[in-house]
């Protein structure tokens, strides 16, 4: 049946009984009466129409489904259809309020910058990643424009050359910035900002290190294959020169392998997949192993003393061999023979403390900051006489980092150097041996 029928059939019988009574009434009392009754009664149902319809009214100034007036006759169904409407609305708004919410959480949580802008590059919407990166801060500057918040002049060529195909490389805010403008819609813009400063500084790492190894390793096969040519076009050499050619060659390749070995370890070191393993260090025991070790590269020509008056530690039994061997190992190749050594284990108000104390050469003050790099080396030439490797004290401070230590040097020239590891009080192993002194 048609619906607008099902709308005007009740009206219409409401309105026949209606007249019905109006004409008893006529009937029994006269024709004034009648036609007053008649006359009132349509007059209440206006009165109810009205009613609401002013009801209605002021609904639609605050829809909401819990207070939705009841109806009568049509406005039942009238009601009942704006019920069903609204709590679709309600539902559909509340779905969208939560995909809003989850946007903006996952927007939050990315590393990237993401800035909404209109057509004309005022802001509207930034994440946290994005004020970082530029500097902004939505509560103050939205309904800004961005071109006047970034201020660079590579930023604003990027703009008004219009080519956003291709992304931007900035230098802003002591960061290296990737942008790029994303047209959004047909009235907003996305721009992006990603941050490269340190996947920049890592491949400059990396191609240091790749230049500084290969210098390193090409000196020692320079001297074993110029030997070996000696040794194959000069069939008899006496026996003299071919042991020194053989002594050369075999410190040469000794010097390779101790590079080989710590370019391994400071990889291993550095690997997110190379968990350390915590366990209880025997300190004292360790650092008898290591003066011994001190001793046998002396070879007698230092005063090597070890002191020992602190707890058991926490943390990598290797790794703290590898750190504190190349302290001390340092101390013994740059103090010159007759010079004195001190290794020393004490407990300070921070927590443990490794020391290792020289009468050496001594650091010139504008070297300390970068003893820790790979490669760097003060005297190259002394380094080759000592066979160091130049990774020694890199080695030292990625061990350090992962026992949550720091390193502090304090050296003259001529007049030696100190260098201290401080452990934090939380690395004290609770099953520590009792102090020796």
């Amino acid at each position: 049946m048609n619906p607008s029928l099902l709308f005007w059939i009740p009206a219409a019988l409401r309105l026949v009984f209606l007249l019905l009574g109006a004409a008893v009434i006529g009937f029994f009392f006269g024709l004034v009466p009648g036609l007053v009754a008649a006359v009132l009664a349509l007059i209440v149902l206006l009165g109810v129409q009205l009613s609401y319809l002013y009801q209605l009214n002021a609904w639609l100034d605050e829809p909401n489904s819990e207070k939705l007036p009841d109806g009568w006759g049509a406005w039942t169904d009238v009601y009942s259809r704006l019920y069903r409407n609204r709590r679709l609305d309600e539902k559909n708004q509340a779905e969208l309020t939560e995909w809003l919410a989850r946007f903006r959480q996952a927007m939050h949580l990315l590393p990237d910058g993401v800035v909404i802008m209109d057509d004309v590059l005022f802001l509207e919407w930034c994440n946290p990643a994005a004020e970082q990166h530029l500097g902004l801060t939505l509560e103050r500057d939205k309904g800004m424009r961005v071109t006047n918040l970034v201020r660079s002049p590579d930023f604003m060529d990027y703009i008004m050359l219009g080519r956003y195909e291709q992304p931007l490389t900035l230098s802003f805010k002591e960061r290296k910035l990737v942008v790029q403008i994303i047209p959004f819609e047909s009235r907003r813009q996305i721009l992006v900002t990603h941050d490269a400063t340190d996947s920049d500084r890592i491949d400059m790492m990396r191609r240091d290190f790749i230049a500084n190894a290969s210098h390193e390793l090409r000196t020692p096969l320079t001297v074993i294959n110029g030997f070996l040519e000696i040794a194959l076009g000069q069939g008899r050499l006496d026996p003299q020169t071919r042991a020194a050619h053989l002594k050369l060659m075999a410190e040469q390749g000794q010097r390779m392998q101790n590079l080989v070995e710590d370019m391994l370890t400071l990889s291993r070191l550095e690997s997110v997949d190379y968990p350390m393993r915590s366990e209880h260090v025997r300190v004292q025991t360790l650092l008898e192993s290591i003066l011994r070790e001190a001793n046998a590269l002396s070879a007698g020509r230092h005063a090597i003393t070890l002191e020992i008056d602190g707890p058991d530690i926490k943390g990598s039994t290797e790794e703290l061999r590898s750190a504190f061997s190349n302290l001390v190992s340092n101390a013994v190749r740059y103090t010159p023979a007759g010079g004195s050594i001190r290794i020393g284990w004490c407990m300070t108000a921070n927590g443990p403390q490794f020391s290792v104390k020289d009468t050496g050469i001594g650091i010139l003050p504008e070297n300390i900051a970068r003893l820790t790099e790979r490669f760097y080396r003060v005297d190259k030439s002394r380094s080759r006489e000592t066979q160091g490797t130049g990774l020694g004290l890199a080695i030292v401070k990625h061990v350090l980092l992962r026992h949550s230590a720091t390193l502090s040097i304090e050296s003259a020239p001529n007049a030696g150097s100190t260098f201290a590891v401080q452990f934090s009080s939380g690395s004290v192993c609770e099953a520590a041996l009792p102090m020796v002194n």
